[in-house]
């Protein structure tokens, strides 16, 4: 399947659904305290999507159940909003999706719960830092395998590995579409296609402690490393334009 290029009107539509989700994970990032509960705090989150105009785009999506996954502490991605509160020392990765005028956006961030570790702080660094590193690494004409590479050399670098099995990936008129951008390498690096100019995509550095092996939990989706630790996971949606990556999904 061939990767869309945009023109520049529909990457105006997919900032405005972006920054949306940018505007929503600022506000959660201010407003969680201790005590809150995951259902308490995906409510929060899918007020704001919708009053400021957009759809939360998760919410039904292959039925999932919210309109925030909030991952907490082992939980990597795909978290199910409960009844469970979170607690001080806590980690919560929050992803969510709006959609706007039939464009899409969609971000992740994790964030302390008041005082954490020294150690999960550096878990969430790996993961945001990752993240950053590949979105200023990106030139037209380089491969996605090469964007690939950065971003597993950059987690390895810090002690950690990569979620295996899951992915960033395409995004327009879609949630979810091609390419499907892997934060672990497969074959060579100077293979399959090219980032071009108008390409519209997310990356999002699922980051583990000891092991990258998946497992889904009882609730058909949370995703947990096997090796039952913490995890963090980052993402933005950039545009490619004028030959490197601006982020779309910024507050």
């Amino acid at each position: 399947m061939a990767i869309a290029i945009r023109k520049p009107n529909e990457i105006a539509k997919l900032r405005k659904a972006g920054e949306i989700v940018g505007k929503t994970l600022q506000y959660l990032q201010n407003t969680i305290k201790p005590g809150m509960t995951l259902k308490e705090i995906d409510a929060l989150g899918e007020a704001f999507i919708r009053e400021h105009g957009a759809e939360p785009s998760f919410k039904g999506l292959y039925g999932f159940t919210g309109s925030v996954c909030t991952s907490l502490n082992e939980v990597c991605i795909h978290g199910v909003p409960d009844d469970t509160i979170v607690k001080e020392g806590d980690i919560l990765g929050l992803d969510i999706g709006a959609k706007v005028d039939g464009y899409y956006g969609d971000a992740a961030i994790t964030m302390p719960i008041g005082k954490i570790s020294r150690e999960d702080e550096a878990l969430i660094a790996c993961s945001k830092d990752a993240l950053y590193h590949a979105i200023a690494s990106i030139k037209e004409g380089m491969r996605f395998k090469e964007l690939t590479k950065i971003l597993e050399d950059f987690i390895t670098s810090r002690g950690f590995v990569p979620l295996r099995d899951y992915c960033g990936h395409g995004i327009g008129t879609k949630p979810h579409d091609e390419p499907n951008i892997p934060n672990y390498l497969e074959g060579k690096p100077n293979q399959g296609p090219k980032i071009k100019n108008g390409m519209v995509f997310c990356l999002e550095p699922m980051v583990c402690r000891k092991s990258g092996k998946p497992v889904i939990l009882d609730d058909d989706w949370s995703v947990v490393s096997e090796d039952g630790l913490r995890s963090s996971h980052y993402e933005h949606q950039v545009a490619v334009v004028d030959g490197k990556a601006i982020i779309l999904t910024e507050a």
